[in-house]
C-alpha cells in the first residue's frame, strides 16, 4: 500500500485491467450473453463514474491509495462509491491517507487470504461533519480483535467511529471527519 507507482507501472496496470475486461465482454459476446454484456459495461460506467469522482475530492494521496489499492495483491479487494463531491484540504487528505493505509495493513495481516474478502467504502459530505465515510468488510477474519482494537484505539480528535455491525464474518462502521 505504500508503493509509489511510476508512470510506466500505472499505465501497465491500468492496460492489463481494462484488457480483463474486454476479455470478459468478448467471452460473454462469444457465448451470446448480451444481457451479461450490458450489466458488465454498465458496471464499468459506475466504477469509472466514481474513479472520476474520487479523482474531483482535491484528496490526492487517499485518491492514489483507492485506486491503486487492488492492485497490491492484499488479503481482499476494495471498492468505493462516491456518494457526493465536496472539497477535501490538504489535512483531510493526510488524514484519511495514513488512516485508511494503517486499516488496509490491519485486515491484510488478519484476514484469511484464501476467502473472497470484500471492502466496500462509501463517501459523502455531511452537514454536521467534513466527510462521512462507511467501511463495510466482509470476509474471513483469522483474527478480528486486533482489527477492533485498531478501530478503538486509532482515531485523532478529528475522526468518531460508530461500529453498527460486529459479527465473525463481517465489521460495519461509520466514520465521520471534522476539521
Amino acid at each position: 500500500m505504500d508503493k509509489s507507482w511510476t508512470t510506466i507501472e500505472t499505465l501497465r496496470q491500468t492496460r492489463h485491467d481494462w484488457l480483463n475486461k474486454i476479455q470478459i465482454i468478448k467471452g460473454n459476446l462469444e457465448l451470446n450473453r448480451i444481457d451479461r454484456v450490458k450489466g458488465i459495461i454498465d458496471e464499468i460506467i459506475v466504477e469509472t463514474q466514481n474513479e472520476a469522482r474520487l479523482s474531483s475530492l482535491n484528496l490526492p494521496k487517499f485518491t492514489e491509495m483507492l485506486l491503486t489499492s487492488n492492485w497490491n495483491n492484499g488479503t481482499f479487494y476494495c471498492e468505493y462509491e462516491i456518494i457526493d463531491v465536496f472539497e477535501g484540504s490538504t489535512e483531510m487528505d493526510g488524514l484519511m491517507y495514513r488512516w485508511t493505509n494503517d486499516f488496509f495493513k490491519i485486515l491484510d495481516k488478519n484476514l484469511d487470504p484464501f476467502f473472497e474478502n470484500i471492502l466496500a467504502v462509501s463517501m459523502c459530505k455531511k452537514e454536521v461533519s467534513d466527510m462521512h465515510c462507511t467501511f463495510h468488510m466482509q470476509g474471513r477474519f483469522i483474527d478480528q480483535s486486533p482489527v477492533i482494537e485498531f478501530l478503538e484505539s486509532s482515531l485523532t480528535a478529528e475522526q468518531s467511529i460508530e461500529i453498527l455491525e460486529c459479527n465473525e464474518d463481517e465489521i460495519f462502521f461509520k466514520m465521520d471527519i471534522n476539521f
